[in-house]
């Protein structure tokens, strides 16, 4: 693992040889003597660390003096590598190799992790991750609209004949967005490695505070799937909001508003 600079921006290299990949991050400092926890960014399936969210929580813990990381997975965003190479496994890996960055750059010790969509997933498979080796604690996670195991619980069952064969003969298939003009891009190596990363089979011991917000008229992620998300998570302190007229981005104003107040109490918490 190794990390270079481009114009001002940080690359790290994850992976060796033909694995290897050049992920884009932004690692902004917290001021001196600031104790709060850092903030990382963990952003949903093809979005990247400029959206509103991203950029609106970077601004946040610059007005609270905290650090914030930013980063794009690969194929996504400023980050190299094949979009259609990418599992849920690929870009844990190159989050946590992103938070072992700004343990060494920023002295990172800290973290409230802020997962947005297919990022709520990776949040969790990150805490307990990082649970193991112990070197960076998490403080609190704050999860927009989480789509844990969404490639078993939301894609799978609703495979029509036509996607199941395009699986099957040419290892993906597309579906329309409304987010974008390109269509969403369903791998068979996304599919069978998410159900090696699945969290909804028993209880999540996260081992710190957790505030989910999610909209009720989301059309991607149902709300009852973040409902079946509370009652799989151990901890007490646990908060769930649902936010009646709510999308699935949840980036108006009023929904960025929730976002930041969820983000600044974790980072403040002792």
């Amino acid at each position: 693992m190794t990390a270079t600079k481009d114009n001002g921006a940080d690359f790290l290299t994850v992976g060796k040889g033909d694995d290897a990949r050049q992920i884009a991050i932004a690692l902004q400092p917290a001021a001196a003597g600031n104790a709060l926890a850092h903030v990382v960014w963990l952003g949903g399936y093809r979005s990247d660390m400029t959206g509103t969210k991203a950029i609106e929580l970077a601004a946040l813990a610059a007005r609270l003096g905290t650090a914030c990381v930013r980063f794009d997975y690969s194929g996504h965003g400023a980050s190299g590598g094949a979009f259609v190479d990418g599992t849920i496994s690929r870009w844990l890996e190159e989050s946590l190799a992103v938070i072992d960055r700004a343990a060494k750059a920023l002295g990172t010790r800290r973290v409230v992790l802020v997962g947005s969509s297919m990022g709520g997933w990776i949040a969790l498979r990150a805490v307990a991750e990082l649970a193991k080796r112990r070197d960076v604690a998490v403080a609190g996670l704050v999860l927009i609209a989480p789509a844990p195991d969404f490639t078993s619980e939301l894609i799978e069952p609703n495979l029509t004949d036509a996607e199941r064969t395009a699986l099957a003969e040419r290892g993906q298939f597309e579906e329309p967005t409304p987010y974008g003009p390109d269509p969403n891009i369903y791998t068979l190596k996304l599919i069978e490695d998410g159900r090696d990363n699945r969290v909804l089979t028993g209880v999540i011991e996260t081992g710190c505070p957790v505030h989910i917000l999610q909209g009720m008229a989301d059309p991607d992620v149902p709300y009852t799937h973040a409902v079946r998300l509370m009652e799989h998570l151990s901890g007490d302190d646990v908060v769930l909001t649902m936010i009646r007229d709510g999308d699935h981005r949840l980036s108006r104003p009023q929904d960025i508003a929730k976002i930041l107040e969820a983000a600044e109490a974790l980072a403040r918490a002792e």
